[in-house]
Parts: C-alpha cells; sequence; structure tokens
C-alpha cells in the first residue's frame, strides 16, 4: 500500500459511509493530504530523500506514471458509468493484495 492507503481508503468510504464512487477519489485524496505533507516534513528533514538523487531515472518515471494516471483517470471520470468502476476497482484490489501477499 502507498503512503495514502487507497487500498484501504476508498474502499472504506464506499462501503462503510455509501459515497458515490466518483466522488470517493476525491475525498481519498483530501483525506490522505495532511499524512502525504507530514511524512514529507518528517523525512525532509534528515538524509531519508537521499535515494532521489541516486534513483533519477525510477522516480521520473514513477512521476510520469502518475501524472498519467491522474490525467487520463480525470478525463474519464465523467464518461465511465459506476457500474465499470466498481468491478475495475475490485480487480485492482485483488491484484494489490496478490502481490503484498506474494512479497517477501
Amino acid at each position: 500500500m502507498g503512503v495514502a492507503g487507497g487500498e484501504l481508503l476508498i474502499p472504506t468510504i464506499v462501503l462503510l459511509f455509501g459515497v458515490d464512487l466518483k466522488l470517493t477519489g476525491s475525498l481519498s485524496l483530501a483525506v490522505s493530504l495532511p499524512t502525504m505533507i507530514a511524512g514529507f516534513t518528517r523525512y525532509s528533514q534528515d538524509e531519508s530523500f537521499a535515494i532521489i538523487r541516486t534513483e533519477r531515472k525510477f522516480v521520473a518515471i514513477m512521476v510520469a506514471g502518475s501524472f498519467a494516471g491522474a490525467f487520463i483517470g480525470s478525463r474519464l471520470l465523467g464518461i465511465m458509468p459506476i457500474t465499470y468502476l466498481l468491478p475495475l476497482l475490485a480487480i485492482i484490489l485483488i491484484i494489490s493484495a496478490v502481490k503484498v501477499w506474494q512479497h517477501s
């Protein structure tokens, strides 16, 4: 799971609070923002970000993928029906769970 914990936060908001799936992504980002800011502040005070200098290519690929995913997701938000989004979310969560389980 990433810093924001979207694999846990999004299903929790949808299932426990019954919020629309399209709104849930925005709520997840809003809830996660303080966590990300606190983490960034904490880790920027020591040498925790030194790895970024040595892994520039990996960081660049991750940043590009993040921007591409955000752009594509924002474009699909208005046209993708929820009947497709919920099963897609379930598939992503299953794949994520399998990968976490297999991680050694």
